[in-house]
């Protein structure tokens, strides 16, 4: 989806090499220093993520498809093209020089030190265990998929 900036936003858009970069409500990109920002931009990986989290009681089948279905409605930014995120993906997200939460927080202020599932199941028991992304340390696991946690949508930019 293309966008049209105004000459304000422009203005007070991002330097080009700033890795992550804040989205606004009609999907232009913001300044660093603005206070309200629905997305995030990841210009390395060129995926934009929701900057709010969303919380899951476990990760079972009928959670998985009703997670699923709730963040294919979502239109954050004006986007409407938002999926649960493969581990690869989130896991670029993780800064190991971080702790509690292991993430950017100038970005993803409200984000939980804790599971983030993801749409990678594990390969020796995809029915029962899934990967998830650990924000309290930064780390990558596997485990069963009874347990609580957050997804954080994903699209790719354009």
């Amino acid at each position: 989806m293309t966008r049209a900036k105004s000459a304000a936003a422009e203005a007070t858009a991002p330097a080009a090499s700033a890795r992550l970069v804040k989205i606004g409500p009609t999907g232009a990109e913001l300044a660093a220093d603005v206070a309200e920002w629905e997305a995030v931009l990841d210009r390395r990986t060129g995926l934009m993520w929701a900057r709010e989290p969303i919380e899951v009681p476990n990760w079972k089948k009928p959670q998985v498809a009703k997670t699923e279905k709730a963040i294919g409605e979502l239109a954050i930014g004006g986007f409407t093209d938002w999926r649960i995120p493969t581990v690869d993906a989130l896991f670029t997200l993780a800064d190991r020089s971080r702790v509690s939460p292991a993430i950017d927080v100038d970005f993803f202020p409200d984000c939980p030190s804790d599971w983030f599932w993801t749409s990678t199941p594990y390969a020796p028991s995809p029915g029962d265990y899934a990967w998830f992304v650990d924000f309290d340390g930064g780390d990558a696991y596997y485990d069963v998929r009874d347990g609580r946690g957050f997804v954080r949508a994903v699209r790719a930019s354009q």
